[in-house]
């Protein structure tokens, strides 16, 4: 059974960093593109991060620069560190992997069309919330 379970997130003060991590179970993690998506209040889920089985990455360009995906295969993790946060970052953070299996890579520009939909096969974590305030 796949499970996705997010920690980290918080209160933070606008300027300061967060880091998630998303822990995977189920499935062979180093097979699968993996990400972070975003739900703003009032707003639909957005793919911001993701991150390719060759750890190639694709990220919304909005967040280019803060925000910073990464993969520890042997710990089946995913990580989002989030730096020089603003108002417009709190959210619902939510982890997911794509359930496609790829070996020995995933090709080219897969991770940014998994970050580009929310109808994929994909698994998704409960959710992390982030709170920025002074």
């Amino acid at each position: 059974q796949v499970q996705l379970v997010e920690s980290g997130g918080g209160l933070a003060q606008p300027g300061g960093s967060l880091r998630l991590s998303c822990v995977a179970s189920g499935f062979r993690f180093d097979a699968h593109v993996t990400g972070w998506f975003r739900q703003a209040p009032g707003k639909e889920r957005e793919g911001i991060a993701c991150i390719s089985t060759d750890d190639t990455t694709y990220y919304v360009d909005s967040l280019k620069g803060r925000f910073t995906i990464s993969r520890d295969n042997a710990k089946s993790t995913v990580y989002l560190q989030m730096d020089n946060l603003n108002p417009e970052d709190p959210g619902l953070y939510y982890c997911m992997t794509d359930l496609a299996g790829w070996s020995p890579y995933a090709p080219p520009g897969v991770a940014r069309t998994v970050c580009s939909t929310t109808k994929g096969a994909y698994s998704w974590g409960q959710g992390t919330q982030v709170t920025i305030s002074s």
